[in-house]
């Protein structure tokens, strides 16, 4: 079912039960694959259904003076970047895909239904949204407060941690199809920049980056190098890289 993808991201942030997950799970969603770098919905409109992500990589971004892009969300398998359209009628947003991604779409009706007869999907619904909110807290402190290679190390292990945990990880590797002028947009750093600061962090065996694949090298470095703490991702389980 398209909707696994979305029940296991709920999974992993609520505790749900045997029936919940099932109700979620027999959502009628309707599927199409959307090329890369292609608008899902815009900043202005008006949906009557909240999307989330089957397959690939999305991005949720503000057009800011001179056409010029701010990324404000890296969206994954799972995730519903405009799951707040469910009570705020006018997006404030705009979401595109990254990469060529397959993209579920469920009717407002049919979630309001699913909360009123199932109060536990409302409340990790509700959940999804508070951590949204907890990670533009947590981008908005890197971009004000912390360098770029630590803006660069942070951002790397919050990726890690929230593609393990709706099974993306392979030991410590993870897909990682991002480009270096996609995590300028997002932290506020030039392309320059960002490639000197990744050529750091792989010349002193933090992370090996190619092709693709993020692979950690060396947890403990990588988090203190970025001030990272998963606690605002308010995973249900973690499990570190060893």
């Amino acid at each position: 079912m398209p909707t696994t993808s979305f029940t296991r991201k709920l999974e992993s942030i609520a505790s749900l039960s045997a029936e919940e997950k099932e109700a979620i799970r027999k959502l009628p969603a309707h599927v199409m694959a959307i090329k890369a770098d292609q608008d899902i919905a815009r900043q202005g409109d008006r949906p009557f259904r909240t999307c989330f992500i089957v397959e690939g990589v999305a991005c949720t971004y503000k057009i800011a003076r001179e056409s010029r892009r701010q990324i404000v969300g890296f969206q994954f398998r799972g995730d519903a970047p405009d799951l707040q359209s469910i009570h705020l009628p006018t997006l404030d947003i705009s979401i595109a895909t990254l990469t060529p991604s397959v993209i579920g779409f469920i009717q407002h009706a049919h979630l309001h239904e699913l909360c009123i007869r199932m109060p536990g999907v409302a409340t990790a619904l509700w959940r999804h949204c508070l951590i949204d909110a907890a990670v533009f807290r947590e981008w908005m402190t890197s971009i004000g407060q912390r360098s770029a290679r630590g803006r660069i190390s942070h951002l790397l292990c919050e990726i890690y941690v929230r593609s393990r945990a709706v099974g993306l990880a392979q030991d410590t590797k993870i897909p990682f199809p991002i480009t270096q002028l996609e995590i300028g947009d997002a932290l506020g750093i030039s392309a320059v920049h960002v490639n000197r600061s990744v050529q750091y962090l792989r010349r002193n065996k933090l992370i090996a980056l190619s092709d693709g694949t993020l692979e950690i090298l060396d947890w403990p470095g990588l988090q203190r190098e970025g001030d990272f703490s998963d606690e605002y991702l308010n995973l249900s389980e973690y499990f570190p890289p060893k």
